[in-house]
């Protein structure tokens, strides 16, 4: 694994220091006392390390005064070296580079991910929510113990302020498909929808929102979604008391989850070339597996609730499907299709 020459700034200037001070030695003695260049670079080797050899041959005055300059210099260079490598490797500092190296290495491998930013309660909901239906998810959370936490938990978590375009660009923004962001001030959202919109012009952002005037700032600013909690919270609780059997009911459909009832999504350009452009009824899906076909988006972008046997399909369209989990992969191995990839 190559390790970026960036992450290891201080060994590099060390090194530098102590390259330097053997170059400034091996020049000085060559232009003060005439030395060829491989007895200046043994008298500058000597000389800085203090190994108590003696000269190459006797010094003159100005070599001498050289000498003295160049002890006490590579003093301070050698004992900010010293400095440099033990809190390096005592500290365990190398331990966070290699981290660093690995995580930005499985995130580039990424591709059709969703960045998450932020992972309180919400963005925690969302993130466990993606990984159920095996979506890849980069994680950006400044809080440096929560970024542990979840590291530790296995997820992909880059330690910073999203709202840092350099966080962004780590996460691999130009090839998320993407990005949800929880953070709970929503001038700190906005900035993100603003930085994300402008990074990756097509990217699908959703943000929550604390406070209903920031909803229209939001959607203006390039979210394509934007989620109150509280409100959808408040609205779930007061449906439970008009109409508690339909909620319970809903709460049992999952989204392409393991739950035994799912609602899945299949675009229809997965189907074989046979199938994509004829109508729902020679699907025959209901008939087959038992599977409901509930609703269809179509190229247009309308969406229609329970669509007739007699439905024209095209590539652009999509279908909505309810079902078991079992009888959605029997529909699935019967059509030829593969389920929709996240």
């Amino acid at each position: 694994m190559m390790i970026p020459f960036r992450m290891f700034p201080r060994i590099y200037l060390a090194l530098g220091f102590v390259f330097g001070v053997v170059v400034i030695g091996s020049v000085g003695y060559v232009v003060v006392e005439g030395y060829s260049w491989v007895e200046a670079l043994y008298m500058t080797v000597i000389t800085v390390s203090t190994v108590g050899f003696g000269e190459v041959r006797e010094l003159s005055d100005n070599g001498m005064v050289f000498t003295t300059i160049l002890i006490m210099g590579s003093l301070g260079t050698f004992a900010y070296s010293i400095s440099a490598l033990t809190t390096y490797f005592v500290n365990g500092e190398y331990r966070n580079t290699f981290k660093e190296a690995r995580l930005k290495q499985e995130v580039d491998k990424l591709s059709g991910h969703v960045i998450v930013c932020g992972s309180g309660r919400v963005g925690d909901m969302a993130i466990q929510e993606l990984l159920d239906h095996a979506t890849p998810v980069v994680v950006i959370e400044s809080d440096v113990e929560k970024a542990e936490r979840l590291a530790e938990e296995g997820k992909l978590v880059i330690a910073g302020d999203a709202t840092r375009d350099e966080n962004l660009e780590s996460a691999g923004i130009a090839r998320a498909k993407s990005v949800i962001t929880t953070l709970p001030d929503d001038a700190q959202n906005l900035y993100v929808i603003l930085a994300a919109r402008e990074m990756a012009p097509g990217i699908h952002i959703i943000s929550r929102a604390s406070k209903s005037n920031s909803v229209s700032k939001f959607r203006v600013a390039g979210a394509n979604n934007v989620i109150m909690p509280d409100k959808v919270g408040g609205a779930h609780m007061a449906s439970l008391v008009v109409m508690p059997d339909v909620l319970e009911f809903l709460d049992h459909v999952r989204i392409q989850g393991a739950d035994a009832i799912n609602l899945e999504e299949i675009p229809v350009n997965v189907l074989p070339q046979g199938l994509k452009a004829s109508t729902l009824g020679e699907l025959d899906a209901r008939n087959r597996v038992g599977v409901n076909v509930v609703g269809m988006k179509k190229s247009d972008g309308n969406f229609v609730i329970n669509p007739g046997r007699d439905t024209p399909l095209d590539e652009a369209c999509k279908l909505f499907v309810l079902g078991t989990v079992d009888q959605i992969k029997t529909m699935n191995r019967l059509l030829g299709i593969q389920p929709p990839q996240a």
